[in-house]
């Protein structure tokens, strides 16, 4: 596992309260960048934050531009088309500003773009020692802008990119992918609907969640998600309740934040069938993982009782043990608007079989509490689908 303890784990500075997105500039120019490229999703790039940030960042003499052809799940032509506009450009580091579709592509496109012409994206997929297929000296610094509390992916070392010939999501990896400058500034995220604030939301919970369950030693991890879950215990319903609520922003930009770095320990079952699903229907990310949240800690419960029991006293739940967590989880879907079932999604079981050997093969599900073969999967999917919890 020495790819986890390199010099490049964490960024370098992590700005964080309202108004901090001014210091964008200061940040792009501390990493040496003078010709950033911001890089950023359409319905973003059309807003005015973006012009802001553009503005600001050319007053303070960089020569900046704009790429925004990402996708809501990004996949290796918007990377590729991504590389082409850097090197376009003449860019010197990447600004990653958006929600985790748009990070992930940006911090890929600072992994590739410099990168050997013969290496292809997916030579770097987290299997293995394939990350030593890339050439660090290559790698563009990269400042992070979340706009969405939910993936962490503005403290990530990975990327979950679309295979499109294939259609399967997969985790590009590289220590060296981590963002050198963060910028957490929660008026950012004061604009985003309820139903996404709700979806991303229970995407950083699901990143706690089943890092408090995996079975890996790692009690710092440990300890980490546990008071993200806390935080989104507390805030998650208040950011949906008032989207102009800063704190509750803050705080939910943080147990996200918290989420992606306890997830070193390990995620599980709902993102080893969230992924395939992602790829064969271009669903929400965050909304699969919620709906299926349910459905895998019931699958795992015989797995996860000592683990429930310390995480429900913690919470201050009644009855500690896994059926008060359960509980406890669709009761907070229900006040959020979450749908208990993916049929509420337009998906239904026809691909079944499919998705549960994609499910099988996902890298995310070898830290399940269970180890769940294809069989596995399928029961679970085929219960989310239809309701029966």
């Amino acid at each position: 596992m020495d790819h986890y303890t390199t010099q490049w784990n964490y960024p370098a500075a992590i700005r964080t309260g309202v108004g901090r997105i001014d210091e964008l500039a200061e940040a792009c120019q501390s990493l040496g960048m003078k010709a950033p490229l911001l890089i950023t999703d359409p319905g973003l790039a059309a807003l005015p934050m973006v012009e802001a940030a553009l503005t600001s960042c050319r007053a303070a003499g960089l020569r900046v531009a704009c790429f925004s052809g990402i996708k809501a799940n990004p996949n290796g032509a918007n990377v590729s088309d991504g590389c082409d506009a850097f090197r376009a450009g003449d860019h010197d580091g990447v600004i990653a500003f958006g929600g985790g579709s748009a990070l992930d592509a940006a911090k890929a496109v600072a992994l590739m773009a410099n990168q050997r012409k013969d290496l292809s994206l997916w030579a770097l997929e987290d299997v293995g020692d394939n990350w030593r297929n890339a050439d660090p000296a290559g790698i563009v610094p990269v400042v992070a802008v979340p706009t969405t509390a939910g993936t962490g992916s503005e403290v990530g070392r990975a990327s979950v990119i679309t295979d499109s010939e294939a259609e399967v999501k997969r985790i590009i990896f590289h220590p060296g992918m981590v963002p050198q400058s963060v910028i957490l500034d929660p008026a950012l995220t004061v604009g985003l609907p309820a139903s996404v604030t709700a979806a991303t939301g229970m995407d950083a919970l699901s990143h706690n969640l089943e890092a408090w369950c995996s079975p890996l030693y790692h009690p710092m991890a440990e300890g980490i998600a546990a008071e993200g879950i806390r935080l989104v215990r507390d805030f998650l319903p208040r950011a949906v309740a008032d989207g102009q609520d800063l704190e509750a922003r803050q705080q939910m930009l943080t147990a996200s934040m918290m989420g992606a770095t306890a997830f070193q320990r390990g995620l599980g079952g709902m993102h080893a069938l969230a992924h395939p699903l992602g790829a064969l229907y271009d669903a929400h990310h965050g909304m699969l993982n919620a709906i299926l949240m349910p459905y895998v800690l019931r699958a795992n419960a015989s797995a996860i009782g000592e683990q429930s029991v310390r995480l429900t006293r913690y919470l201050g739940l009644a009855q500690p043990g896994t059926s008060t967590l359960i509980d406890w989880v669709l009761d907070l879907r229900e006040s959020l608007g979450i749908p208990h079932t993916l049929s509420a999604l337009n998906i239904d079981i026809a691909q079944a079989e499919r998705v549960a050997r994609m499910a099988a093969e996902d890298p995310s599900g070898g830290t399940n509490p269970i180890p769940y073969g294809a069989a596995d999967y399928q029961r679970i999917f085929v219960a989310a689908v239809e309701g029966r919890l």
